[in-house]
């Protein structure tokens, strides 16, 4: 049965390397459909810190549309496969990013032993896959749908809403038989949220933590950022998510999702130094 847990020998925090093999993925679209590519990448991802490499085969940024499952497995098993060889005996773990059940199923016979969802597990049928194959599972929440979702989000308290939200997915897995410590919770940053409900998430992630599920945390170079640093192009974004990713470690997330792996893999480690110390 997999756990998040095990992934690591020691306890620091978890950086989940995002590999999208999409023409259309917001800030790296089209830079890895190639298959060498693509796992040339992943290794470069696992050399500097990435324990966790996350395939994706649609891309669900504001505006998009849904990628039918075969276009999905078209891009995403060959990835998968040629990783589990490459990386074989490395301590790495892959996801897959989906919502299709399908996909999912076929991803995980392949080699992948997560299935990130960011449509929150509603797929009973997505329950069922992740269970009958002892594999972890990411539940998201999303507000609407990618295509719909920025349109005019709106919470009452974004943070109370979202916790639980997810608290209530998490218990559906339970009942479906996955194990608590293959469970990850994300609240889901930029999915129907305006900048404000974003910031609102990032300064009381603690009371997401506080809910005793283990927390993955995705901003990478995402645009609400941008905003506020006044800055256009996502890739130049790495300062910005490095200190989120600081923030969230301190939080007490345990996985981060990001692009760039060395710089983030170094703010998540000095952070994870200073919640640890405890002076001389």
């Amino acid at each position: 049965m997999f756990s998040f847990a095990a992934i690591r020998d020691d306890d620091r925090p978890l950086l989940m390397g995002i590999l999208n093999v999409t023409p259309d993925s917001f800030s790296d679209g089209g830079r890895f459909v190639d298959l060498e590519r693509a796992c040339a990448h992943a290794e470069q991802m696992v050399a500097e810190g990435a324990d966790i490499i996350d395939v994706g085969g649609e891309s669900t940024r504001p505006r998009a549309q849904p990628v039918a499952d075969d276009v999905q497995l078209e891009r995403v098993v060959p990835v998968i496969e040629q990783l589990r060889s490459r990386l074989a005996g490395r301590r790495v773990s892959l996801s897959i990013d989906t919502r299709s059940p399908r996909v999912a199923a076929t991803a995980l016979a392949a080699g992948a032993s997560i299935a990130n969802d960011v449509s929150g597990g509603v797929s009973p049928e997505m329950l069922s896959v992740v269970a009958s194959h002892g594999a972890g599972l990411v539940l998201m929440h999303m507000q609407g749908l990618p295509a719909t979702m920025q349109l005019d989000p709106q919470y009452t308290d974004v943070v109370r809403e979202v916790g639980d939200y997810l608290v209530a997915r998490a218990a559906r897995a339970l009942e479906a038989g996955i194990a608590r410590e293959a469970l990850a919770i994300d609240p889901g940053i930029g999915f129907g949220k305006t900048r404000e409900h974003n910031l609102c998430l990032l300064a009381r992630l603690d009371e997401l933590v506080s809910k005793g599920y283990t927390v993955l945390l995705g901003t990478s170079r995402k645009r609400f950022m941008g905003a506020i640093c006044a800055e256009t192009d996502p890739a130049e974004l790495l300062g910005a998510t490095a200190a989120t990713t600081a923030m969230a470690v301190m939080a007490g997330v345990r996985i981060v999702r990001v692009h760039d792996i060395k710089a983030n893999r170094q703010a998540a480690d000095v952070a994870w130094a200073c919640k640890r110390y405890t002076g001389p």
